[in-house]
């Protein structure tokens, strides 16, 4: 990749790629590991998010949105719910908010870190980027449910509270497991990974 501003040359090498398929892997592996698997698509899982947000750490933002897109496409196979009203409208906001962007503002963890101030300790800055990233993530569940999903909303329950009460608290839960991972074990992972001392 280059960056067309100042002319430098980001290559993507063999490390890159095997180190980015790997943590997509473990992605995969842990999105099995779940904690309970609602209706219509969404789980509570060990920490699957995690992976994703490396990446982002570890190398550039058009690099890691490259495979934040790729680990969309794999939870799509994993798992795919057809919208109640199929249609390719349904269809494609569908893909879009519930896997396309909700795993690609995964990718915003990198710059979110790289732009808060170091008067936070690294734990601290690791794990406010990482949950600011699962909190976007919940809130493209929370539109495709307001726009798709709302048509199993019980009658007379406005569409906006089935949202939330649905996407709420599985999000919540996938929040507060990868936060505290994160928090206790981020700066080491980020270490291994970056094989240097952040900032």
């Amino acid at each position: 990749m280059e960056n067309g501003k100042n002319g430098i040359q980001r290559k993507i090498t063999t490390e890159t790629l095997a180190v980015s398929a790997m943590l997509i892997a473990m992605a995969t592996v842990l999105s099995y590991f779940t904690f309970g698997q609602w209706p219509y698509g969404g789980s509570i899982t060990l920490g699957s998010m995690i992976p994703i947000v490396l990446i982002s750490l570890k190398y550039p933002f058009a690099w890691s949105a490259l495979t934040a897109l790729a680990y969309s496409l794999i939870q799509m196979m994993q798992g795919f719910y057809a919208p109640p009203v199929e249609n390719i409208v349904n269809y494609t906001l569908m893909i879009l908010l519930d896997y396309v962007i909700a795993f690609g503002v995964l990718s915003l963890a990198g710059p979110i870190f790289r732009h808060m101030s170091q008067n936070h300790s690294v734990r601290v800055r690791i794990m406010s980027a990482a949950v600011t990233c699962f909190i976007l993530r919940f809130v493209c569940h929370f539109i495709s449910g307001l726009i798709i999903w709302g048509y199993y909303a019980p009658e007379g329950q406005p569409v906006w509270i089935y949202s939330l009460v649905y996407n709420g608290p599985y999000m919540l839960a996938e929040s507060v497991i990868g936060g505290v991972i994160l928090f206790f074990s981020g700066k080491m992972l980020l270490e291994l990974f970056i094989q240097k001392n952040p900032n």
